[in-house]
């Protein structure tokens, strides 16, 4: 779109939050030991969900470009509009660009990188092999952290970003061939661990039909190994418990895959040191029941002699059996108490019916 002498709005609104941008980058620049603060509340501000004020400045003009709804409850973050508006006006974000560039090393900075210009990388023509490969590993970095801060605080705010890395570009071969083949298996593997996280799951046949190639993989496996394999080092890493729980329940997606014998005993051990208390991972009783069902729903063969294994081994902790005990007696109690409810509640249909004639 050319640059008209009196800017919309909604363009003029972004002009001005970019050079707020700038402004804060520069400032950052110029003072050493604020810089990570300064870099630190910059990141704050473009993953901040827009208010209702700014909402209506920025989509209620047909000159902007508005980030698809993707499921994240309608939520739209100042880095999704911003990524947009230097997609359609690269020359507003080019200062920006090169401040980044000059706080490579510092934290924050590929946060901010990988949140502003995820969606210009992948349309820019960047003749510089160098620049281009400088590029896409620091959105690999910037786009793993912000997903990390999601998982820790087991929200979906930067699900937007990770959609378009999966939809747009890993889906998307044109575009997926735009940077170097390195980046392209950095980018399977981040998309690999938190697929199963952003409810993603839909996409995994054709996410693993674009497996690029990799050069170990005569001796780790194919697409699906790959995946496994940097899944289950996800969960061993995981400590909050929502998050864990929601892993273990949409890994079930895994039944029927083609997996090595190797690749389905390292994701087989994973799973099995969540179903017991204590170190190394220390699982709530929720976590060992959800890792139970997932092991037994995925590995049915040999659930019996498991269970019966896990039992002999518990017995040799005496401080796990009053715990055990009852909550064993506290199932039972539930389990007579619903049986007799339901009992109830069908005679009870029965007596109400009207007799037939």
């Amino acid at each position: 779109m050319s640059n008209s002498s009196s800017p919309p709005r909604s363009s003029a609104y972004l002009h001005a939050l970019s050079q707020a941008i700038e402004k804060k980058l520069q400032r950052a620049l110029a003072n050493s030991s604020q810089r990570r603060n300064l870099l630190q509340e910059l990141f704050a501000d473009v993953a901040l969900e827009v208010d209702d004020r700014a909402r209506d400045i920025i989509i209620s003009r047909d000159d902007v470009i508005s980030p698809a709804q993707d499921g994240s409850g309608g939520q739209l973050c100042f880095y999704d509009v911003l990524a947009d508006y230097y997609v359609r006006i690269p020359e507003s974000g080019k200062p920006i660009l090169d401040l980044i560039v000059q706080l490579w090393s510092q934290s924050f900075a590929s946060h901010i990188f990988a949140l502003l210009f995820h969606k210009w990388l992948f349309e820019a023509q960047l003749d510089n092999s160098e620049v281009l490969l400088r590029y896409s590993s620091a959105l690999v970095q910037g786009a793993t952290n912000v997903f990390w801060i999601d998982i820790q605080t087991n929200t979906r705010r930067f699900q937007s970003l990770f959609r378009y890395l999966l939809e747009e570009v890993a889906l998307e071969q044109a575009r997926l061939n735009r940077i170097p083949v390195q980046a392209q298996r950095d980018m399977y593997l981040l998309l690999s661990r938190f697929i199963l996280f952003y409810n993603s799951d839909d996409k995994l046949e054709s996410f693993l039909k674009e497996c690029p190639v990799f050069p170990n993989a005569f001796l780790v496996g194919g697409s699906a190994d790959i995946f496994v394999i940097e899944l289950a080092d996800q969960l061993q890493k995981l400590k909050v418990e929502p998050v864990l729980l929601h892993y273990l329940l949409k890994i079930k997606v895994l039944q029927g895959m083609e997996l090595r014998m190797t690749t389905s005993t390292r994701l087989k051990t994973c799973l099995y040191s969540f179903t017991s208390p204590g170190g190394p991972m220390y699982p709530t009783r929720a976590v060992r029941h959800a890792a139970w069902d997932a092991l037994d729903f995925l590995f049915p063969v040999g659930q019996y002699p498991r269970h019966l294994i896990s039992l002999f081994f518990r017995l040799l902790y005496p401080w796990y059996w009053p715990s055990s005990c009852w909550n064993f007696i506290k199932s039972c109690i539930e389990a007579v108490f619903y049986y007799l409810l339901r009992l109830i509640l069908s005679i009870w249909d029965k007596l109400a019916r009207p007799k037939r004639s």
